[in-house]
């Protein structure tokens, strides 16, 4: 359910997908378009009783490209064409032991979904994406990408490598389609709260000594940068990344 009812209706009329949609950052970045009036399909494994009401949800793993493929035939289907791509999808089992101790596995599963998935699904949608008058893509990443950090080091590498490819395909596609790349810190959600709960060392209090800003960061802030980047609000923004981490990076 939103919780910002009355929002400008700058949106009405575009159509927007969003991956890993149905909870967490995902979930609050949906809602915030529907919001704002765009017509709005999310993309998960399985639905979530948090996913937003007003979304259309299709079921898909993005992180094979078989799934990619089908996602996109689908999400194209619902929407009848796209204007904004949000790749939220990620994230990454830590490794406590040591960056030594990550699986091949796993360095691959970890560049499949965090950083393939969104070339992919870009690739499979910028055909449509030229149609669009308004089109725009914002890459999701990770303050782990700034910052070295052992457990998560697959994590954070294919998260860099997400901005790099980011920035490159900004320049490409301008002036038509705009690229940027947002980079949240610690932000409040199911996934992470389990992990500061059941992980020693990684507290809620130890994540707050990084915070300059002293809180936890909300759904509703990455969300909002977001908004603001596929909006009309953000027409000369392309090639940025919006690190929303209340200065955990800015040390």
């Amino acid at each position: 359910m939103s919780n910002q009812p009355d929002l400008p209706k700058e949106l009405a009329g575009r159509r927007a997908l969003v991956t890993g949609g149905t909870r967490g950052i995902g979930a609050a970045v949906a809602q915030r378009l529907l919001d704002a009036g765009a017509k709005v399909v999310v993309v998960a494994r399985k639905a979530d009783k948090d996913m937003p009401a007003g979304a259309t949800f299709v079921s898909g793993d993005v992180a094979t490209s078989e799934g990619v493929a089908a996602v996109a035939t689908q999400a194209l289907a619902a929407l009848g064409g796209i204007d904004i791509l949000v790749n939220n999808a990620g994230g990454a089992r830590a490794f406590l032991e040591g960056s030594w101790t990550i699986p091949d596995e796993a360095w691959a599963d970890g560049f499949a979904l965090n950083l393939q998935a969104a070339i992919r699904l870009t690739n499979a949608l910028l055909p449509a994406l030229r149609e669009s008058k308004a089109a725009a893509v914002v890459n999701i990443s990770s303050a782990a990408a700034a910052m070295p950090f052992a457990p998560f080091v697959h994590y954070g590498a294919a998260k860099a490598a997400l901005e790099y490819y980011s920035r490159t395909l900004a320049l490409e596609l301008a002036p038509a389609i705009r690229v940027n790349v947002v980079a949240p810190g610690v932000i409040a959600t199911p996934g992470s709260d389990e992990f500061a709960r059941t992980t020693p060392g990684f507290s809620t209090d130890a994540w707050l000594q990084l915070m300059p800003l002293g809180r936890i960061g909300a759904t509703e802030d990455i969300a909002e940068v977001v908004a603001l980047l596929v909006s009309d609000r953000g027409k000369f923004l392309t090639g940025a990344n919006y690190r929303v981490d209340g200065g955990m990076t800015a040390r």
